[in-house]
Order: C-alpha cells, then structure tokens, then sequence
C-alpha cells in the first residue's frame, strides 16, 4: 500500500518505456516487505541536470541510470565511489540525506555469474567484443581480477580509446584489435573466455552473431550480455561447440540486486529479481 511514509526509487534514461527494472525492483521491494516503489522517467539529455536537482528536492531514495547519461550524470553527484570514478561511469545514485554519491554495479554485476559458477579471471586469456557503452565497465572489471584482455571493436580507434583508459587507470596493458574475421581467429583460438558486450544478435536481429560458429572451441566460456533472447546465436553455436555459455539476464539481475542493497541496506533477493526478470523477458522454465 503507497502511502506518505513510501519511499521512492526510479530509473532515469531515454528511451525507457522497455526497462525491466521496475517489475524487478518492485518485486524485491514486495518480497522484502519494504515500503518503497520503484518507477521510471524518460529524461532527455538538456533536463539530465534538473531531473538529478529534482530527484534531491523531492527526497527520492536513489535512482538507476541507464544509457545515455550514465557518463554525464557523474558531473551533477555530489560525491564519487572510487570504482565508479575508476570506471568513467555511473549507474546507481544513492541520496543520503541530500548527498547524491554515484557507483557502478555494472561492473560487479557482470562479475558475479563467473564468481558463482566458480570461474576465476586471473592469468586468463579473455577477448571482449565491442567498446561501446556497456564495455568500460565489463573491461575494468576483467582486467582488475588478473585477465589479460584483448578488445575487439569494428572502429579500432574506440577499442584503442578503451584500452588506453584502463591503462591510465589500473596502469595494465590491454590489447587493441580492430574486429575482423583473421583478428576473431587468432583472438579466440588463444582464448580461455569470450565476452560479448556489443548489440549483435540482440531480438530482433537474432540471426546475427558477432563470431563465426567455425571460430568457437570447447574449451571457452562464452560470456554474451544481451539477455533478449534468452539465448542469441552466439549461445546457441557456443553450445553446440561445446562450450560453456552464460547470457545477460544474471548481470542484469546482479547489478540491480546491488543498487537494491545500497538503497535499502537489506539483503537483496536475488533469485526472485532473477525469476521476475525472466517472466518479464518470457524466458520458458528449464
């Protein structure tokens, strides 16, 4: 029952109308008897400032950003965590009495589906595809647990930028290779995992696929974050190969399960947010 005493969280992005974050937040706020509703607004990139303001005058508990501000909104925080400030990226807002801290879950987000299936990062050869929005956290990440990474983008200039700042940041090497089917071969030939952030494949071009089939071997982890479907091409033909697969829907779980915590300091019920996100994506029960 909203009343008075409720407290609010939101997501803010443009679009938005396709965010799941309210049927997954929303569900965990009733599975945890919590007094809080989660909503949504669509803000343009000239009100991103006015939007933030307003969320601090209105008292909002703290909001979700989601692409195209999650850079921009870190020049109206108050505060910084330092992986978020690391990353160059933000996209959990906490409001605690007036002081907007920004942080990413993005990154330890895409972390726990490897850590609970027991899939250790150090001194693995890994290739990321893309350097796009999702990819600076994804790689921070790699590179932070001992992978050595190699980023494969089809504008080499974007994988160089990406490599570049990890360096500055952590001061690790990161490869740069421009995505090509001669650089996808010997990348992956090498590779122990495979990570997907780019778009392909994603509904409704399901029949693309970011690495030829014939490129695939068994002894990779395919890592492919678009969640919708439930399983693109890339997972389909990995499987087939024999490979060990994992999709988006965990990492985005996970990242809201984290934002959940800082909100409201409870434990967040991870396997319910999994389970709504799935009904809400249409995903068939194994």
């Amino acid at each position: 029952m909203i009343s008075g005493k409720t407290k609010v969280c939101a997501i803010i992005g443009n679009p938005i109308e396709h965010s799941l974050s309210p049927a997954i937040h929303n569900a965990a706020f009733n599975a945890c008897s919590l007094d809080y509703v989660f909503v949504a607004f669509q803000v343009k990139k000239e009100e991103l400032r006015e939007a933030v303001q307003g969320f601090k005058a209105l008292g909002v508990a703290g909001f979700c950003v989601t692409i195209p501000h999650k850079v921009a909104v870190m020049a109206y925080l108050d505060a910084l965590d330092p992986l978020a400030k690391a990353i160059g990226s933000v996209n959990t807002v906490v409001n605690n009495n007036g002081i907007l801290t920004g942080y990413n879950t993005d990154a330890p987000g895409f972390l726990e589906p490897l850590t609970t299936r027991g899939i250790e990062l150090e001194s693995k050869n890994v290739v990321m595809l893309g350097a796009g929005g999702a990819a600076r956290a994804v790689a921070f990440m790699l590179v932070n647990e001992g992978a050595r990474l190699t980023v494969l983008n089809r504008t080499l200039s974007r994988a160089e930028e990406l490599a570049g700042g990890i360096k500055v940041s952590l001061k690790k090497d990161v490869n740069a290779l421009e995505m090509n089917y001669e650089n996808l071969k010997r990348a992956i030939s090498q590779a122990d995992i495979c990570v997907n952030t780019t778009s392909i494949g994603m509904s409704p071009n399901t029949n693309e696929t970011p690495v030829p089939a014939e490129l695939l071997h068994p002894h990779l982890t395919v890592y492919d974050i678009v969640y919708n479907p439930a399983e693109t091409r890339l997972i389909c033909e990995a499987k087939k190969r024999g490979a060990v697969t994992l999709n988006g829907a965990e990492m985005l779980a996970w990242q809201g399960a984290l934002a959940f915590e800082k909100w409201t300091g409870y434990k967040a019920p991870i396997e319910i947010m999994l389970k709504e996100l799935k009904r809400a994506l249409g995903y068939h029960e194994d």
